[in-house]
């Protein structure tokens, strides 16, 4: 039986910066930890407290875990400056994990949102990190978000009763509704800039860079995508439309859950409970 978890605060530097991390130890002899990255923007705690919740049920299990704030958000200090610029405030966490816990061996790198899509940036120059757990990962562009409008909003709002009641009553705003449709068909007929390439500069597209981290990182993934949720929409259309991207996610090392009822933040307790679950299952499998 595992002893009852201690939760520490941490303050570490990242450059000029002071960050706030919570250290929840888990089993004194565990050579695995997992490693939060904050989604913004929110902070360590995490919608719903998701994050305290997630690390204290990893940690009853022995799992040790970090969340903590990075530079410009919750308690750090320094300024923000996008999810797309925060490697280095990675690299500082796991140090400050590894020097905290020094017996351990592997760290895995847990994100929601753009903190997925971050966690693929840093994942594949870092050789402490052993695996990723991602959910719902941004790969937003402005032609794909325009297509997954069109595909998943637009297309459900036609066969809305209350959009239909709308209508009947006169109170349905028709030539707003329009510009705002032309808008995303002008969007959405773009040219595809997701196709996968190697990743050479700052101005190469999301998904390409996306994709590039993912195919460097040799280790275990395990991807978690809502159902009731654009952004994660948006990334299944993306994979779905790539080779590149089908043939990454039919590798043995993904492992796939999708949970249709959960929204994006997984903001019940059965939803986030049972993402805990997954990574704690996940984790004792390799």
């Amino acid at each position: 039986m595992n002893p009852i978890p201690v939760e520490t605060g941490l303050v570490f530097h990242c450059e000029d910066a002071e960050l706030l991390g919570i250290l929840h130890t888990g089993a004194s002899d565990a050579t695995r930890g997992v490693l939060v990255v904050v989604g913004g923007p929110q902070y360590r705690v995490g919608s719903h407290r998701q994050f305290i919740l997630l690390a204290r049920s990893l940690a009853q299990a022995g799992i040790p875990v970090l969340r903590f704030d990075y530079r410009g958000m919750g308690d750090a200090g320094g300024e923000f400056t996008g999810f797309e610029n925060i490697d280095a405030d990675i690299h500082a966490a796991l140090d400050a994990f590894s020097q905290q816990l020094p017996q351990l061996r592997e760290i895995v790198i847990w994100g929601l949102c753009d903190a997925a899509s971050a966690a693929l940036f840093h994942a594949w120059r870092d050789p402490r990190v052993s695996g990723l757990v991602l959910l719902n990962p941004w790969a937003r562009t402005e032609a794909g978000q325009a297509r997954t409008y069109l595909r998943h909003y637009y297309l459900g709002r036609l066969i809305s009763p209350d959009l239909w009641r709308k209508i009947w009553r006169g109170d349905f705003a028709f030539s707003a509704a329009w510009r705002s449709l032309r808008t995303m068909l002008g969007q959405a007929r773009q040219p595809n800039a997701n196709k996968a390439i190697v990743a050479t500069s700052e101005q190469t597209p999301l998904p390409q860079r996306m994709t590039d981290g993912w195919q460097r990182f040799q280790g275990p993934i395990l991807l978690i995508l809502s159902g009731d949720d654009l952004t994660a929409a948006e990334f299944r259309d993306l994979a779905r439309a790539s080779r590149t991207w089908r043939r990454l996610l039919a590798q043995p090392r993904v492992t796939l859950h999708e949970y249709p009822e959960a929204n994006h933040t997984f903001s019940c307790h059965e939803w986030r409970d049972q993402v805990a679950t997954w990574t704690r299952e996940w984790l004792g499998t390799w």
